[in-house]
């Protein structure tokens, strides 16, 4: 099993909406060229080491989100992507396709425009405007299960919807939160046991896919916005953006309760206050979600894997 990790590699790190995402666009692992979800199975099982070098300490963080980047199967995207963090791999990842398209324009590779780009769970169809902005047409997302029950020990008892927006989320009302910055920790303690809890019931998404993003929601701080939440990430790192595949997820779920309609605007802050903008078109029994955002470019810069650092492999937690 392949073992050895490059010398350097090249990144290019950036933020969308205060959450980073770290693009590898040179010296990454030969994956081969079939589809995206059977590369992303190839690096988990042969390349896991590279993941955790990258993405976790010394060179990066518990919630440094990376981004290989890969040759599309379809030769009319622009790029194929390999979302990983710190203790694994995502589906899709809306916050780092928006990172991912404001890569590519800032090395010259796309310009302003729509472009397809492929993820292990499918087509993904962005669109870069003008002033920077990036919308990203996501796959289908769903409420899979409504008004869910869960106890959790030492909180009491839950109730949440489980939804796909790209990964699968428990979201969350009346959970007695104020979500804001500065109960970063009380909130993921609550998130993570709520995770803990939905895992020891049984409780999973479709074909017992396991749960491992955990939604809270709320009304706004802002009262020009839709809603507010705090997203516990796989991991205890949460997300720092509004979170695209969770905005997906709730929009699915609003959609299914007939508070929202197709075309109408969601405006969804983070837990920094920052804000994606997000709608819907019907698709079935599904919706197909649209979510805009702003990322922008911290860092271009190599990582060294000295052959006789004991870290080189990262350092987990």
């Amino acid at each position: 099993m392949p073992s050895q990790l490059p010398a350097f590699i090249s990144v290019v790190d950036s933020h969308t909406a205060g959450e980073p995402t770290r693009v590898v666009i040179e010296g990454g692992p030969d994956l081969g060229s079939g589809p995206l979800a059977e590369r992303r199975a190839r690096f988990q099982a042969e390349y896991d080491h590279f993941r955790s070098g990258v993405v976790c300490e010394p060179r990066g963080s518990e919630v440094m989100v990376g981004a290989l980047l890969c040759k599309p199967v379809n030769p009319q995207a622009a790029a194929g992507v390999i979302f990983f963090n710190d203790v694994g791999y995502l589906g899709m990842c809306g916050h780092g396709t928006i990172g991912l398209v404001t890569t590519l324009a800032h090395l010259n590779r796309i310009g302003p425009g729509k472009h397809l780009i492929e993820t292990p769970v499918g087509d993904v169809h962005t669109e870069l405007h003008a002033d920077g902005s990036v919308s990203v047409r996501n796959v289908p997302a769903f409420r899979y299960r409504e008004a869910v029950r869960v106890e959790v020990p030492g909180y009491g008892a839950f109730t949440g919807d489980i939804a796909w927006g790209g990964n699968w989320f428990f979201l969350v009302d009346g959970h007695g939160q104020k979500l804001i910055a500065a109960n970063r920790n009380p909130l993921v303690a609550l998130t993570t046991a709520i995770r803990e809890a939905l895992i020891a019931n049984g409780i999973t998404g479709a074909d017992g896919a396991l749960i491992d993003h955990i939604e809270l929601v709320s009304a706004p701080e802002d009262p020009a916005n839709s809603g507010r939440n705090f997203v516990l990430c796989p991991g205890a790192s949460f997300d720092r953006s509004p979170c695209g595949t969770g905005t997906s997820a709730k929009l699915a779920c609003l959609y299914a309760e007939g508070k929202l309609s197709e075309e109408q605007t969601w405006k969804q802050e983070g837990i920094l206050g920052t804000v994606f903008t997000g709608s819907v078109v019907s698709h079935g029994d599904q919706v197909i979600p649209t979510i805009s955002g702003r990322a922008w470019i911290t860092a271009e810069s190599k990582l060294y894997f000295d052959s006789s650092d004991p870290f080189r492999k990262g350092i987990a937690f």
